[in-house]
């Protein structure tokens, strides 16, 4: 191919991606395709979903110069019309939320600050977290063991050196200390010498 032929190629895949850049009309069809897409591959509260959809018609009224108002309204059918369908359950969202963010050793003050970014009601947040008994020192202290093994903290660190665990005390104290845990959890965690046993000790308690 001719240097020019390039320069020709080079001039209209950059046209072609200017042109796939280009923001869609915010129309209540649109929205709805958006929306339904968004929840084939994602689960979402209907918060979220609504600041992603708001994101879009912004976006147009800036472009293609629409209603932002007409576009809000339109929004707001769509979430009360997929929320009557069953397609957006914040209450279910919350629970299953909780459920794997625990499964990953996150704390309670940690899990409530992401389902706030979530968009979800506080009531809807605490009530997930009551059905998980989160409210409990051995539901936090499990999730701080969980979380220190999936990091290698603590009693789980693998030790290159002698005195390795004991020189990354104080950072793995900070480490659980910026995922929500209170310092004593903290500790109890980072000083188990077997935290196999201390596990035991929760389920049997």
């Amino acid at each position: 191919m001719s240097r020019d032929g390039a320069d020709a190629g080079e001039r209209k895949a950059r046209k072609s991606a200017g042109k796939r850049r280009q923001p869609l009309k915010a129309t209540p069809e649109g929205l709805e395709r958006s929306a339904l897409y968004y929840l084939e591959r994602y689960d979402s509260s209907s918060g979220h979903l609504r600041r992603l959809l708001r994101r879009k018609i912004l976006l147009s009224a800036r472009v293609h110069g629409t209603d932002p108002e007409e576009g809000a309204a339109a929004v707001e059918r769509l979430i009360a019309r997929l929320t009557g369908l069953g397609l957006l359950d914040d209450a279910r969202y919350a629970r299953e939320r909780v459920r794997g963010l625990l499964a990953r050793g996150t704390s309670a003050a940690m899990i409530r600050a992401k389902l706030r970014g979530k968009s979800l009601p506080a009531a809807l947040i605490e009530a997930a977290l009551e059905s998980e008994d989160c409210a409990g020192e051995g539901r936090e202290l499990r999730a701080a063991l969980r979380y220190a093994k999936r990091r290698r903290l603590g009693p789980f660190r693998v030790e290159k050196r002698p005195g390795e665990r004991a020189e990354r005390r104080d950072r793995d104290l900070a480490a659980l200390g910026r995922q929500g845990f209170d310092y004593e959890t903290a500790r109890r965690v980072v000083d188990s010498e077997d935290p196999a046993a201390l596990e035991a000790e929760l389920d049997a308690g």
